[in-house]
């Protein structure tokens, strides 16, 4: 069956000369990944690498069929220009990690409309703002709600957080529970809006704190989760 969807870049590996493997994230079947032959051979392909940069909005023609693990592109175009966000160094060292933790995180195929959405329409925002630093954590943040473990705000006036339950607590009964610092950036960033994180003042080590807190509570919650590769980098980048 021939489908046409839109699609985001998860993340791209080089096979044999001049080939790259895509895994996109798909609005209509979910997580998809295609062999694009040639593509690394400008000569003799049509196809162009700037379509599969890291988390690139396009849109693909291909036959789908439920049995094939592996597609192969006829057509391809872009549904979005970024402004910013493969031509700005601090962008995209976001951009490279952000990539690694979804190509990680999303596995399912299937359509989900409602997460589609919501990285498509961040990632636009991402491109547009100049208020950024706190962007990733927010979006990792909400990430949670379409994978199943956004934290239980119900008792939010409490002085701990467990991240094994993802519950508020007024005792410390876990080892996997945090307060202080973290507990009241958590409390901050709940239910705010990305327009409003420039009002989010932190430094650079509340920052990476508060970021370890984030990829330990998706460990413990997504079994095959680890932290990324590109960590290191990102840190050392935005120290």
């Amino acid at each position: 069956m021939l489908s046409t969807t839109n699609a985001i870049v998860l993340s791209k590996l080089r096979y044999r000369d001049n080939d790259l493997i895509v895994k996109c994230y798909t609005q209509q079947y979910g997580v998809i990944s295609f062999l694009v032959s040639g593509v690394l051979n400008s000569k003799k392909s049509s196809a162009k690498t700037a379509y599969f940069q890291l988390l690139s909005q396009i849109q693909v023609v291909f036959n789908y069929t439920r049995t094939r693990a592996l597609y192969t592109i006829k057509e391809v175009k872009t549904n979005v220009v970024y402004s910013s966000l493969h031509s700005h160094i601090l962008k995209s060292a976001v951009v490279m990690f952000l990539s690694e933790i979804l190509a990680t995180t999303l596995q399912e195929e299937e359509q989900n409309e409602a997460l589609y959405s919501y990285i498509e329409t961040t990632l636009l925002w991402f491109d547009a703002d100049n208020e950024y630093s706190n962007f990733h954590l927010l979006f990792l943040l909400n990430l949670t709600k379409y994978l199943g473990f956004y934290p239980d705000t119900t008792n939010i006036e409490m002085t701990f957080f467990n991240l094994e339950d993802g519950s508020f607590q007024d005792k410390n009964t876990s080892k996997y529970n945090v307060s202080g610092e973290n507990i009241i950036l958590l409390k901050t960033l709940l239910g705010i809006k990305f327009d409003a994180l420039h009002t989010v003042k932190i430094n650079a080590a509340k920052r990476q704190s508060f970021l370890n807190m984030i990829l330990l509570y998706f460990e413990l919650h997504l079994g095959s989760f680890r932290s990324p590769k590109s960590l290191q980098i990102f840190n050392q980048v935005f120290s």
